[in-house]
C-alpha cells in the first residue's frame, strides 16, 4: 500500500487481529522485502495493484517466479480500486490467488485472509 494513511490504517486492524505486519512502500520494496527474508517468513501477501515504481501486477509476477519454495506457494491477495472483471483477471494471471475491492470492508477481508490463513 502506497498511501501512508491506508497502509497504518491496515496495519492497525491486522495488528489487532494478531498479525505481524511488514509495510511496503510500492512493489519493488514489497518483492525486496520478501527476497531478503527468510523462506516461510510471510503466511499471506496484502498487495495493492496500482503503486509508484513497481505495480502489484508485475511484483506478484516477480515474486512468483523466485527460486524458492513459498514464492509459489504464499498467498496473494489483490487489494484494489479495481473492480472490473478485467482487473480482477489480471491479478489472477500474475499469480495473485484473490482479490478484495477497496474500500475494505473489514469483514470480508478477515473471511478472505482467514481462506487462505486458517485452512
Amino acid at each position: 500500500e502506497d498511501d501512508e494513511l491506508n497502509a497504518e490504517l491496515a496495519r492497525t486492524v491486522l495488528e489487532q487481529w494478531g498479525m505481524k505486519v511488514t509495510l511496503a512502500v510500492n512493489g519493488k520494496d514489497g518483492v525486496d522485502k520478501f527476497a531478503a527474508s527468510q523462506e516461510g517468513s510471510f503466511d499471506l501477501i496484502l498487495m495493492d495493484r496500482r503503486m509508484p515504481v513497481m505495480d502489484g501486477i508485475e511484483a506478484a509476477r516477480q515474486i512468483r517466479t523466485m527460486k524458492r519454495a513459498d514464492a509459489v506457494s504464499v498467498p496473494i491477495i489483490a487489494m484494489t480500486g479495481d473492480v472490473d472483471e478485467e482487473s480482477v483477471q489480471a491479478c489472477l494471471a500474475a499469480g495473485m490467488n484473490s482479490h478484495t475491492p477497496k474500500p475494505i470492508e473489514l469483514d470480508k477481508l478477515r473471511e478472505t485472509i482467514g481462506k487462505f490463513i486458517c485452512g
